[in-house]
């Protein structure tokens, strides 16, 4: 039987999923990431704003080793989660992931099934002893993604087949299926229409009671309606970083101010 998770928490209670000090990042010569410091709490959504290339999307990368694929990036720094180094050479990138899951810009279904989308990383890391087991955690894991209902009649059709915004949901459900602790998300309804839009974002404050959510996102009015917590970048620094309410209404830096009320960007 599956329960949906509540959504009552106490706030008071918020502790820290991530940390992160004195975090650099390279591309070759460029340094795009300068001197980040930053603590992100558990059962929150973080969102990250700031212009194209501010380095919103390379710290992202930078919580699940991303980077690691990238021959001519180099990271510097410490970032921990629940207290452990990321970057300690006995951590596993692939274990890592599985804890950390990753919801891409564009959806990115695999050429499977719907089934087999999200059957496949439970697979990998042996988080099922038998064909039972496997079909609860697609259940749970497409009812966790709000699209259980649409599917649950064709799990055998292929996940390219559905909707744009499907798609996403799909590939959320996708994420948490590894049972993972943090979910990034990379600009997750940039390709969606508002309607989808909408769906995903309300999907996004559910799934808060479960996962520390961090959102990299270009429109200020999503930060605004989905994050308890707002990080601004600029020119690959962390320049403010609090509750989102303060951010967006009483922001310290000028810097902020002048994006949020549109004068660069």
């Amino acid at each position: 039987m599956y329960d949906a998770p509540t959504l009552e928490r106490d706030v008071t209670e918020a502790k820290t999923k991530f940390s992160a000090r004195n975090v650099q990042v390279w591309y070759g010569d460029t340094h795009a990431i300068k001197d980040v410091n930053v603590e992100i709490e558990d059962n929150t959504v973080t969102a990250f704003i700031g212009p194209s290339g501010c380095g919103k999307s390379t710290f992202l990368r930078c919580l699940n080793r991303m980077n690691d694929t990238i021959d001519v990036c180099r990271v510097e720094g410490d970032i921990r989660l629940d207290g452990e180094d990321i970057y300690d050479k006995k951590v596993d990138p692939v274990q890592l992931r599985a804890k950390v899951g990753m919801v891409f810009q564009k959806p990115n279904p695999f050429p499977k099934s719907i089934y087999d989308n999200i059957a496949y990383g439970p697979r990998i890391h042996g988080l099922a002893r038998s064909k039972a087991e496997l079909d609860e955690i697609v259940e749970n894991a497409l009812r966790r993604g709000a699209i259980w209902d649409e599917v649950k009649d064709r799990l055998d059709a292929p996940g390219t087949g559905l909707s744009g915004g499907q798609q996403q949901r799909l590939c959320i459900a996708r994420a948490v299926a590894t049972q993972p602790e943090v979910l990034l998300m990379d600009e997750p309804c940039s390709a969606l229409d508002p309607i989808a839009t909408a769906q995903v974002e309300e999907l996004i404050d559910e799934l808060r009671a479960n996962f520390s959510v961090i959102i990299v996102t270009h429109s200020m009015q999503q930060a605004a309606r989905v994050s308890q917590k707002t990080a601004f970048f600029h020119l690959g620094e962390l320049v403010e970083f609090g509750e989102t309410g303060h951010i967006f209404t009483n922001p310290e830096d000028e810097r902020t101010e002048s994006y949020i009320t549109g004068r660069i960007g």
